[in-house]
């Protein structure tokens, strides 16, 4: 069993029987994020789509907290490193390559968007954008991250065969509901789950024009609400 929890944005815990994975834990900052998922007492595994505050800028503290390993593009696990979290907690990637950590089959694929981190030097460059593959046992979970839409999604479906993506919807910085429900035709998945929409105001998708557009392509929409899982 997987269990799925949205903590609004594109902040996602996935939880793996004993193990407690998180996607862009950005938590405190987050203001539609419920305040019961603020302080989580366990994290074993955080994987960071990206440098942007709005997704890394709460990692490096939270796995000093609680002894979590990151796994990011190289560029951003060095700045992990950098930031005081142990080498020995960081596990560098890069798009293409998978780690298998707790039984977990973690694939970094392609995203097109940017990627910085903003350090107390200023804001420095943090490799390449990335989306996020999840497999165990029989469950296979696509996370896109930030991302424009892309014809190689269908490789990724092909090749990854997720029944469940997360994809954005805000529009302006990532694909709206139209180009995120035809992403989720060119992946195959089964179910989508809208993320990274409605936390301000200039991010304006919505799940109803979603919805009706995944319904062109026979998808299911789940939307969670902020706080709110999903079994599968």
């Amino acid at each position: 069993m997987v269990t799925i929890t949205f903590c609004g944005h594109a902040a996602t815990f996935f939880n793996f029987s004993q193990t407690v994975l998180a996607i862009d834990p950005w938590l405190n900052g987050n203001p539609i994020c419920p305040a019961n998922l603020k302080n989580p007492k366990k994290i074993d595994i955080i994987v960071l789509t990206h440098g942007h505050a709005d997704h890394a800028s709460e990692a490096s503290s939270l796995a000093k907290k609680l002894n979590s390993t990151i796994l990011a593009a190289w560029e951003l696990a060095m700045i992990m490193i950098a930031e005081g979290v142990p080498e020995t907690q960081v596990v560098p990637m890069n798009k293409g390559g998978t780690v298998r950590v707790n039984n977990i089959d973690i694939t970094l694929t392609n995203a097109f968007h940017s990627s910085s981190y903003d350090s107390p030097t200023g804001t420095v460059y943090a490799g390449e954008p990335c989306g996020i593959v999840l497999r165990s046992g029989s469950h296979s979970i696509y996370h896109a991250g930030d991302t424009a839409l892309f014809s190689d999604m269908k490789l990724i479906g092909e090749a990854y065969k997720p029944a469940v993506a997360l994809l954005p919807i805000g529009d302006r910085f990532t694909m709206g509901p139209k180009e995120a429900a035809k992403a989720a035709s060119l992946v195959g998945c089964k179910q989508a789950i809208p993320i990274h929409y409605k936390t301000f105001d200039m991010l304006n998708g919505t799940v109803e024009e979603f919805s009706s557009e995944c319904a062109k392509y026979g998808v299911e929409v789940c939307a969670l609400a902020p706080g709110q899982t999903l079994t599968l």
